[in-house]
């Protein structure tokens, strides 16, 4: 009978306990960036330097790879607004080295 209350008492209150429930994290909180918000960063610091090419192989790889992020959508827009063949690298920055981890 003990146990049959233990039980008992034990279901009413999970009953009451709050649920924890499934949802997309805010990206406001986040203690550190996802790799395709690294991407768009290493991206825009090409793009800084005048390195059109890497800028432009940077966001194709962030397109292919993580095509349902919201980064790939604004890749997606940068890479339209580019003129085809818009590839050529601009005051000899070169491609920077990846950012560390």
């Amino acid at each position: 009978m003990r146990s049959a209350l233990g039980v008992a008492g034990v279901l009413l209150c999970s009953l009451h306990a709050p649920y924890q429930c499934a949802s997309d994290p805010d990206p406001a909180r986040a203690r550190e960036e996802s790799a395709p918000e690294a991407l768009w960063l290493y991206a825009e610091r090409l793009a800084q330097r005048g390195d059109r090419s890497g800028r432009r192989s940077v966001l194709e790889f962030l397109v292919e790879r993580y095509p349902s992020s919201r980064f790939a959508a604004r890749a997606r827009m940068e890479l339209e607004a580019l003129p085809p063949g818009h590839t050529e690298s601009v005051g000899g920055g070169g491609a920077a080295p990846p950012p560390s981890r």
